[in-house]
């Protein structure tokens, strides 16, 4: 009998050790849709067919579509999400009087038939078999007619019916500047299954996530109106609109009433467009290899703004590619519409009527969503801090590197945010889902301020060099891929050589805060100073010191962190920096003595940087007046 549970226990180690070594590994589709637009009825009718590649070791009985246009009618999750919040988005809502009181009234709610939105599927098959496929609401739940096993491809094609809602959330028809067509989120989607297993959450106004692949897709429509986003235009000198070759005159018959623009994008996550018949189109080449459309409504208030947007735009592009590594397509479109901004792949749908500044800002933040989210795609619904947090990170860089006035910490506004947070009781960890956040304020301040600060905090960590070898080396091994919190930080840990998994436990799994303060400056002799610090936060750091004289000169000390073995680069070298004994989190008390005399001092403050997030800065500087 020993020897049986010996062997059985032996086999289950085996097993479980292959499991755990198992390479990476991530599903593929290969999309081919056929899609045609009514203008009048913004109905549309398509086809779809899919090539699915089953890369995991899982046998897949079932799989999963995303039918997101299901969202934008009465009494859908969305709706009563939205009916339930404390502080509902301003864009979804009406205000209204009722018994003397404003009141927030959802605009979904309120939605006719002929102005909700709905994707319907009917015909699915699988490699020619009907197989049983399930509508619940904004999901679309399919069993296979034949299992689907590890490493094998399967086609699946369904014929789907969808109405493009009124324009309330990203996607949708007439926004409020006027652009007729918004068509994200509009097709037939298939869920994301990775070794976490499948990510069909149901779609209540948050982000996405989606399967790496390819999409041709065809789109059949007025011929008078014009068409931009994802992919790269296959048919540019029968459809014209600026998209033809140099020289290339298009004449489209009188007699013809439609045109079919016809898109091949590569590698990449979503498909996007955006249609309008009164549309401008300017087309701008760079010097490294990427075109540059942009595609605006014909606005004569608007045109000098989006005119003199479009050399930053590039000049954004080109640091972004420096920063944090080449964009890898040929194209990407800078397109009016949507609700605010939004990334898709290879183009983002933004409002275009704001002042010049408010406009270079929001192309700032949705390009660089190209880099953080649409080549490092990560789950924007389950962290959504990753693609929000970097992204700031890079545009609050690209803003200042074009702002006449630099700021000496240009992530200052981050902090700020994250800071208040933090003090306002109603926090909750970064690892809680996008959707199940209590409130949409502390979901946007976790997910793009406290994100940001996750990675501008690495600079006051492990140094500005390591910070940016980090993010180069992130993008160049995870790019086209789907990393996760871990990813980032053992990237850092391999660029630096230090110790970090204590920062992302405290940072995105708990609500710990950092919090250091100068607890007693006195005079220990008659040359020396005693200084006393206290760790009163949960979170520990390393510490960065500075010293000012009364005769004018600064001396800076440097307190490694022990949990971290790592000791960081003199981030100031003008200043002479002495390392002293490193700091244990068990013990919330240090003592060092200062080699001056306590009138000699003028001042002492712990980071004068600004980089480390202690959320009671105020003892942090201790001044003799």
């Amino acid at each position: 009998m020993k020897k049986v549970i010996f062997s059985l226990l032996f086999a289950c180690s085996i097993q479980l050790s292959i499991a755990q070594s198992t390479a990476y590994w991530q599903q593929h589709v290969d999309y081919k849709m056929e899609v045609a637009m009514d203008v009048k009825t913004y109905q549309y009718h398509g086809k779809q067919e899919l090539l699915y590649t089953n890369n995991s070791p899982d046998t897949l009985k079932r799989v999963f579509y995303h039918l997101y246009n299901n969202a934008f009618q009465p009494g859908s999750e969305m709706d009563m999400r939205l009916q339930s919040i404390k502080d509902p988005d301003g864009r979804m809502v009406n205000k209204i009087k009722v018994d003397g009181k404003d009141v927030k009234e959802s605009r979904i709610s309120k939605l006719q038939p002929n102005e909700i939105g709905f994707l319907h599927i009917a015909n699915f098959k699988q490699d020619g078999v009907p197989a049983t496929a399930k509508e619940v609401e904004t999901i679309l739940e399919v069993t296979l007619a034949t299992p689907l096993l590890p490493g094998k491809s399967t086609v699946l094609t369904l014929d789907f019916d969808g109405q493009v809602p009124q324009q309330i959330r990203r996607s949708g028809r007439n926004n409020r500047e006027g652009v007729e067509l918004s068509m994200a989120q509009w097709y037939p989607k298939m869920a994301e299954f990775d070794f976490e297993g499948w990510h069909a959450d149901p779609y209540i106004a948050r982000e996405f996530h989606g399967v790496w692949g390819n999409f041709d897709v065809k789109i059949t429509i007025d011929k008078n109106y014009l068409l931009g986003g994802s992919g790269y235009l296959q048919n540019s000198n029968e459809i014209g609109f600026n998209y033809q070759d140099q020289g290339v005159t298009v004449n489209i018959p009188k007699k013809q009433k439609t045109l079919t623009w016809h898109f091949i994008a590569p590698q990449v996550h979503d498909f996007t467009w955006a249609a309008d018949k009164d549309y401008l189109h300017d087309v701008v080449k760079t010097d490294f290899g990427t075109t540059l459309h942009f595609i605006y409504k014909n606005n004569p208030n608007i045109i000098d703004n989006w005119k003199q947007a479009e050399p930053k735009t590039v000049e954004l592009m080109a640091y972004y590619n420096k920063i944090v590594g080449k964009y890898p397509y040929k194209q990407y479109s800078v397109i009016q519409g949507g609700d605010g901004g939004m990334e898709y792949a290879m183009c983002t749908l933004i409002l275009g009527e704001g002042k010049l500044d408010g406009l270079v800002g929001v192309i700032a933040h949705e390009m660089g969503h190209s880099w953080f989210q649409h080549i490092l795609a990560s789950n924007e619904s389950k962290h959504p801090w990753m693609d929000e947090g970097f992204t700031s990170y890079i545009e609050d860089l690209g803003t200042n590197l074009l702002a006449e006035k630099k700021a000496d910490n240009p992530f200052s506004s981050a902090y700020k945010n994250y800071i208040f947070l933090a003090n306002s009781g109603k926090e909750q960890p970064l690892s809680t889902h996008g959707d199940r956040y209590d409130e949409n304020r502390s979901y946007s301040i976790a997910s793009y301020s406290k994100g940001e600060v996750f990675l501008a905090q690495f600079e006051y960590l492990i140094g500005k060099d390591n910070l940016m070898k980090t993010i180069r080396r992130y993008f160049e091994e995870f790019k086209f891929k789907h990393p996760k919190p871990n990813d980032i930080k053992r990237t850092a840990e391999r660029v630096s050589g230090a110790n970090l998994d204590w920062y992302l436990i405290d940072w995105t799994e708990t609500l710990n805060t950092i919090d250091y303060g100068i607890k007693e400056v006195k005079e220990a002799t008659p040359a020396t100073t005693t200084v006393a610090l206290e760790r009163i936060g949960r979170t520990p750091m390393p510490i960065d010191l500075l010293v000012e004289y009364t005769d004018g000169t600064k001396e800076s000390f440097y307190i490694p962190l022990r949990m971290m073995s790592f000791q960081k680069e003199n981030p100031t070298p003008s200043i002479k920096r002495t390392i002293l004994n490193d700091w244990t989190w068990g013990n919330p008390n240090y003592l060092f003595t200062i080699a001056h005399a306590k009138s000699d001092i003028k001042k002492i403050t712990i980071d004068p940087s600004g980089l480390m997030a202690d959320v009671k800065p105020e003892n942090n500087s201790y001044e003799i007046k």
